[in-house]
């Protein structure tokens, strides 16, 4: 098998290993958190219903001028902000992180910080 092969493979089963976990029990949305070297993404998707309830990303028209490049740790905090204003608007107050199969390190912390400064619990 290549090795790519085998990588892709492996992110696969992380990715599906943490949501899995997530999903368990549904006392909270999830919150899925989905980056690319150049931009970031939010989500707050409740699983049973199969909704998307709140999605920001670095691309949405309302945060795109005050970020100028959405690959770093300063974009992701600005993320985290709003998908917490958002949420906390929409009547959510409580989530579940979702990190997928990426590490909890860098932009995905600096998000999860701001949105729990900005009112989120995890």
């Amino acid at each position: 098998m290549k090795k790519s092969k085998l990588l892709n493979k492996q992110r696969e089963r992380r990715a599906f290993h943490t949501r899995n976990r997530l999903r368990s029990d549904s006392d909270a949305p999830r919150m899925c958190v989905t980056r690319s070297n150049n931009n970031i993404y939010c989500q707050i998707i409740d699983d049973e219903a199969g909704k998307t309830l709140v999605a920001v990303g670095t691309q949405s028209k309302d945060v795109r001028e005050s970020i100028g490049y959405g690959g770093n740790a300063e974009a992701a905090s600005k993320i985290g902000a709003a998908v917490a204003e958002k949420a906390l608007a929409a009547g959510i107050k409580k989530v579940k992180f979702d990190r997928g199969a990426n590490k909890y390190h860098g932009r995905l912390a600096a998000l999860a910080d701001a949105a729990r400064e900005a009112g989120l619990e995890f």
